[in-house]
Order: C-alpha cells, then structure tokens, then sequence
C-alpha cells in the first residue's frame, strides 16, 4: 500500500483562483479510480522556492489517496496530464510506502 500526495497550486501565476471545476474532476476521478479521496485544501499549505527571478511562492492544496498496487508509469502520465491542466512547469506526485494498522 503506497499513500499518493499531490500538491497542487490554488491559482496561477497572475494569482487567478483555479476554477473549481478542475479540483472536482480530479476529486471524482480518484475517488473512482482508489475508492477514495482526501482533499486538504481548507487551510491551503504555502509552499515557496528558488527560481531565477528569485523566490516564488503558491498556495497549495494537497490531494491524498491510498493506491494498493502503485504504477509508477499511470501516475507519471497523470502528472504531465494535471501540469497541463494546471499550466505548471512541474507538479509534485509522490508516494510513499505505508502499513494499515
């Protein structure tokens, strides 16, 4: 069992809100996809980084599911799909192996 963080921005780089909609297709579809979903997005995370212009900063939601029988290459193809959606030069999926208690 592997829990599957993504850290998503709650707007662009001009600082325009993402339209909810986005948030709600990626909610349904992993609620489809893992039986469940958890959007942490009441108190968004600040998230901030070294570019070339200096540092920027985001405000981010994390969206988190349990993935029994992780496939690297669907959540690699998952992740350019949401930089796309999200107009990002990189989104962060990571995975991390977990014991049910």
């Amino acid at each position: 069992m592997h829990l599957v963080h993504i850290l998503l921005p709650t707007a662009d780089n001009d600082g325009r809100p993402f339209p909810r909609a986005l948030f709600d297709a990626l909610r349904r579809e992993m609620t489809e996809r893992f039986g469940g979903v958890t959007f942490h997005s009441r108190a968004p995370a600040e998230g901030s980084w070294k570019g070339g212009d200096g540092t920027a900063r985001d405000s981010v939601v994390i969206v988190e599911v349990m993935d029994e029988a992780l496939d690297p290459a669907w959540w690699r193809d998952r992740r350019e799909r949401l930089e796309e959606e999200f107009r990002q030069d990189e989104v962060v999926v990571r995975a991390m192996p977990i014991t049910r208690l």
